[in-house]
């Protein structure tokens, strides 16, 4: 057995299966966190690769495709410290993760895995119930029914109709996209055949605006694949990016508001004015972000 325990978690390794745990307190990501422990079977993985840097490195598990419903909701969108397959190794430490990579190879080696994709998930999706997102409102799911409370920063089309229930029989897709530079991410639940006209999240009944002023937001992707792994035919094949994806590429694109980039820099500003006057940023917080925005004017 090989085992390896660093401050970012503990991964342990029998010959079968690698056994994740991640670490607690300030600096797990709350992505990890809410994920919680994981046993990956040897069959899920198509490698594992230690990089060593100035200050010690990371050790990497590469899952086959279509393996994990986590990968599969994030679509390649998670950073590195919200990677439940990825492990801060120390300084001291690099020996131990040589080894422990080592061995996974071995036996990968030994067993003849493939690293080619599978056919259906090898790994169950996030425990139930689960909840997660930020932004406008927070998504929650018991494995039944989905359902999408608002906060004071919804639009009023939002709030005015209360909590959105439904139960998961209705959904035909899920799409998790997260907040980039100025781009505002969403959590978008598909329902019927995917025609519909899309709206702006902000605006759209069945889904949470993501704004991208917390960590804890990468918490929607965890609902949206425990969703996932109810989806019609999740169970026996591949969740692809037609499951994920297509039903918002099959519908028109809303046509965006003509503003130009300076424009849309200063709404931004006064977005992060409100929310600092309000208590929702710190001072600390509104102070990085506006920087962060002023970098771009």
């Amino acid at each position: 057995m090989a085992e390896i325990i660093q401050r970012d978690g503990t991964w342990t390794f029998d010959g079968e299966s690698v056994r994740i745990v991640p670490g607690r307190g300030k600096g797990i990501h709350p992505l990890r966190e809410g994920l919680g422990e994981r046993v990956v079977p040897l069959r899920a993985l198509a490698g594992i690769s230690f990089e060593p840097d100035r200050k010690g490195g990371r050790l990497r598990l590469r899952l086959r495709d279509g393996a994990c419903p986590v990968l599969r909701a994030a679509g390649g969108r998670l950073k590195d410290a919200a990677d439940p397959y990825q492990l801060a190794v120390e300084k001291d430490r690099g020996g131990v993760a040589e080894y422990f990579a080592d061995e996974v190879r071995n036996a990968l080696l030994i067993e003849q895995v493939p690293a080619d994709a599978v056919d259906g998930f090898l790994l169950p999706g996030p425990a139930v119930p689960v909840a997660g997102g930020g932004g406008d409102g927070t998504a929650s799911f018991d494995g039944e029914t989905v359902r999408l409370t608002w906060n004071w920063k919804a639009k009023e089309v939002k709030t005015s109709g209360g909590p959105v229930s439904f139960p998961v029989s209705e959904v035909t897709g899920v799409h998790w996209v997260p907040a980039i530079g100025l781009e505002n991410g969403h959590l978008r639940f598909v329902r019927g055949d995917g025609t519909a006209p899309v709206r702006a999240a902000e605006y759209d009944l069945y889904s949470l605006d993501l704004w991208g002023l917390s960590k804890k937001e990468y918490t929607a992707v965890l609902v949206a694949a425990a969703v996932l792994v109810r989806l019609p035919g999740a169970a026996g094949r591949t969740a692809g990016p037609a499951q994920i994806a297509a039903p918002e590429a099959t519908a028109p694109a809303p046509a965006a508001p003509p503003a130009d980039d300076h424009d849309v820099l200063l709404r931004r500003l006064r977005e992060l004015g409100e929310l600092h006057r309000s208590g929702v940023l710190t001072d600390d917080e509104f102070a990085a972000a506006k920087q962060a925005v002023l970098k771009n004017l």
